[in-house]
């Protein structure tokens, strides 16, 4: 069974940002510095749980272009069994109560773009890299 709680301490930050250094610099090689970055704080941070274990993260927050979605990570050993998909749709249904019609986007990983377009995002402009990571800016349509 997958469970996703908003975190609320600091405990289950430090969880959320133990699996996404995994994904990130360990397997991904992410320099670490880039993945925590300035805009932590005022993030609003996700954790997720596979009967029990915690495997998967995410963070949103608002920018000047609307509402950014970020540093969506499930552990390996974890992936193929819809726990990227359940923190995608919990995460869209919150920032869409809480920022009704604004703009709601993402930078996605090549990998990962079918993923997104499966879920209602459609890419916008060029392919670009960020971390030696390809990547497309995408836009949620609905």
């Amino acid at each position: 069974m997958i469970e996703l709680k908003r975190i609320k301490n600091e405990q289950d930050l430090k969880t959320a940002h133990s699996i996404r250094e995994q994904v990130f610099v360990l397997e991904q090689k992410v320099p670490r510095e880039a993945e925590l970055d300035e805009h932590e704080p005022v993030s609003k941070h996700y954790l997720a749980t596979y009967e029990g274990v915690p495997c998967g993260a995410a963070r949103w927050r608002v920018t000047q272009d609307g509402v950014k979605l970020e540093r969506f990570a499930v552990l390996q050993s974890y992936r193929n069994k819809s726990i990227g998909a359940h923190i995608l749709k919990a995460v869209l249904e919150d920032v869409q109560q809480e920022h009704t019609g604004k703009k709601v986007y993402l930078n996605a990983q090549l990998p990962a773009v079918n993923f997104y377009k499966r879920h209602g995002f459609e890419p916008e402009g060029e392919m670009f890299t960020e971390c030696d990571i390809k990547h497309y800016k995408m836009v949620f349509k609905g």
